[in-house]
């Protein structure tokens, strides 16, 4: 039998996700008409003979999570679980500090997936690469193919060509290591917790010897990719299998449009169901795009590629919305035009508003590139990216709102560009 933990981090992380994490916290971003959360679940769910998928993070359990899980469970009928954390503990910390709970009902092997990558998942193929190479007790890594330049954002693993054995693992170098990376998904057996409670153990020697002064060293707090794999490379333990389908990491909320994009994209194969088609009396529709049955949709209104509608959404005559998230209970009113732009919860675009950003894309040339995680000013300036409204925030008629970030509840009377509102 199988397990699946899903590192959902807590409330200080998604900083970068702001204005958008102030209102849910980051895991349940919808992405693709769903929470992010659920790409992964869903995706642990049809893996045979998976019996439980557990949470650990440190978010304080809310209204808002505890009705995501309880619906999940419903979906999926399989146990999930949140646990949570008393502090930040890391990567490696999270899952030893709740081991037992892992490791109860004897799993032979257990998936580890970080809450922020979309990824086509391919967990199957990882458990069946693991019976084919190595020993029964090996891990593996998910790693992908990231261009030499960008490679160095990541984890890079070296690997043996032939025998696909990690012989090398250096998280984030300085010069260029290798061009596979660090998915953030493994497949580990009951055995990793040996490796992680060596290195607790040291924790605790080093703490002893060290001058009570920081609190905040504890040796519980142990990050997987510096502490364990570093030290499992080359060991004969550790492998990694490449995959060839899609993946991104969910940093910023420019990537989220981005993570959309390819989401919508596998739903050709996955779920069908959830891409708008064009009907009689219903909007224009180009490439792929969600709509939720719950938003009203003028028929003259024309949506795509890339886009989804949340919940309670109004859209006018006219309107033309691409490359873009908009959120539940927002009103898009006749005319106006959204580009590469999230709109947040209950805000309102004004007649013929132009509410538009840049698309923070990886480039379409190269097969391999990644999206940069971009700094928010770069030389002073702020650096073009997608528009985000945060909640309720009103648009007037005709302005044009252009790279901007809108904090939540503002009521606009003017045009923007390249700006913070505050």
């Amino acid at each position: 039998m199988l397990k699946a933990v899903i590192l959902i981090g807590g409330p200080q992380k998604g900083t970068r996700f702001r204005p958008l994490s102030f209102e849910v916290p980051k895991p349940l971003f919808p992405v693709a008409g769903v929470p992010m959360l659920q790409h992964h679940i869903e995706a642990c769910a049809k893996v045979p003979n998976m019996k439980e998928i557990l949470l650990i993070g440190f978010y304080q359990p809310n209204e808002e999570l505890n009705r995501f899980l309880f619906n999940a469970q419903q979906e999926f009928k399989i146990s999930i679980r949140y646990l949570q954390e008393y502090a930040a503990l890391g990567t490696g910390g999270g899952i030893y500090h709740f081991r037992d709970q892992i490791v109860s009902g004897t799993p032979e092997a257990f998936y580890v997936l970080n809450a922020d990558v979309c990824s086509a998942f391919p967990l199957a193929e990882m458990l069946s690469f693991q019976k084919e190479h190595g020993e029964p007790n090996s891990f593996v890594i998910l790693g992908t193919t990231a261009n030499r330049k960008q490679s160095m954002n990541y984890g890079c693993i070296v690997e043996n060509e032939t025998t696909k054995e990690v012989l090398h693992y250096v998280e984030k170098p300085s010069t260029f290591v290798s061009d596979i990376i660090n998915c953030g998904i493994y497949l580990f057996t009951p055995e990793i917790f040996q490796h992680i409670g060596a290195v607790f153990q040291k924790n605790q020697q080093d703490m002893l010897l060290e001058e009570p002064t920081n609190g905040w060293h504890r040796a519980e707090a142990i990050r997987l990719e510096q502490d364990i794999f570093t030290a499992l490379a080359g060991q004969g333990k550790l492998y990694v299998y490449k995959t060839l389908s899609f993946w991104s990491q969910i940093k910023s909320a420019g990537s989220a449009i981005y993570a959309s994009r390819l989401y919508l994209n596998q739903y050709h194969t996955t779920h069908p169901e959830r891409l708008a088609s064009i009907k009689e009396g219903g909007p224009k529709i180009s490439g792929n795009v969600y709509i939720h049955p719950t938003a009203n949709i003028d028929p003259t209104a024309m949506l795509g590629p890339n886009v989804s509608i949340g919940t309670g959404v109004t859209i006018g005559a006219g309107v033309r919305v691409r490359e873009s998230i908009i959120l539940h209970g927002a009103t898009l009113q006749d005319h106006c035009c959204v580009l590469n732009s999230i709109v947040g919860w209950d805000s309102t675009i004004g007649k013929w508003a132009r509410v538009e950003g840049t698309p923070s894309d990886p480039n379409p040339n190269d097969p391999f590139a990644k999206i940069d995680s971009e700094t928010l000013f770069r030389e002073g300036k702020l650096t073009p990216s997608i528009t985000i409204l945060g909640c309720n925030v009103t648009i007037p008629s005709e302005v044009i709102i252009l790279n901007s970030i809108v904090l939540p509840h503002k009521d606009l009377n003017r045009s923007f560009k390249n700006q913070i509102i505050l």
